[in-house]
């Protein structure tokens, strides 16, 4: 047995030590990635619940420039946690914590109506296999990123927000580069960790059949809530619970 042998099996083996403690450890930090379209600020509600149930919550402010931008993004956050960490993921944002939760700190996954990719997969890939309700994504003149038409985003994305919010959410929405919808995900993380997802029953912007679909095909313990693709927003509530529920599990 080589030493170059010796020394990658060591490697590994340190770094499967470290994922074992960080999901058998107390999980209390929540790492949150917001999707495209929409900041992290439409999760400051969610946020709030699981502060005050003494959770130490952190957005990742991600600048959807590539895949790989947003995944090192995501890690620097992750880095500076103590301990463990639950990672969670809205639409895009499942892209985004499917490669980042490998990281060893990741003790599980939450997709908040989300994409929920298997190797080799991209966004396009899974968006164009079940469309969802809305048809409204616009290019850039450049033509190098994509946004959705203002008119149609509170139909499309927030459907039961206030009126005054979603229309916020349309004139604040971030743009999303093309080259990160195309990029394609190399080892998924919800095969090594545990992972919940949220269907949001009424979602025009991710087909919600196709989140049953991946969530099966990932054994992910799923929750329906009757929302649109902002459930995030419209039922803070009922998202800081799942997201709860599965931190506590994680913590047995």
């Amino acid at each position: 047995m080589n030493r170059r042998f010796i020394s990658m099996a060591a490697i590994a083996f340190a770094t499967s030590v470290i994922a074992f403690a960080a999901q058998a450890a107390e999980v209390k930090n929540i790492v949150i990635v917001h999707g495209a379209l929409a900041d992290g600020s439409g999760w400051r509600k969610a946020t709030e619940i699981l502060v005050d149930r003494g959770f130490n919550v952190t957005i990742v402010q991600e600048p959807i420039t590539s895949l790989a931008d947003d995944v090192a993004a995501t890690n620097r956050v992750l880095d500076l946690q103590d301990g463990p960490s639950l990672l969670v993921g809205h639409s895009y944002g499942g892209m985004v914590i499917t490669e980042a939760g490998n990281n060893p700190h990741v003790a599980g996954l939450v997709y908040v109506a989300a994409f929920q990719p298997e190797k080799g997969e991209s966004l396009f890939d899974l968006a164009s296999s079940k469309p969802g309700g809305g048809m409204n994504i616009r290019e850039t003149k450049d033509g190098k990123n994509l946004y959705l038409d203002p008119a149609a985003f509170a139909g499309d994305f927030g459907g039961d927000l206030p009126k005054k919010d979603a229309e916020f959410l349309a004139r604040s929405q971030v743009l999303a580069a093309k080259q990160a919808f195309a990029a394609k995900i190399s080892e998924p993380a919800w095969k090594t960790r545990k992972s919940w997802t949220v269907v949001a029953t009424h979602d025009r912007s991710i087909n919600p059949d196709l989140e049953r679909d991946m969530a099966r095909r990932a054994g992910s313990d799923v929750t329906e809530i009757a929302a649109s693709h902002a459930v995030f927003a419209s039922q803070p509530e009922k998202v800081a619970g799942v997201i709860e529920k599965a931190a506590k599990a994680l913590s047995h």
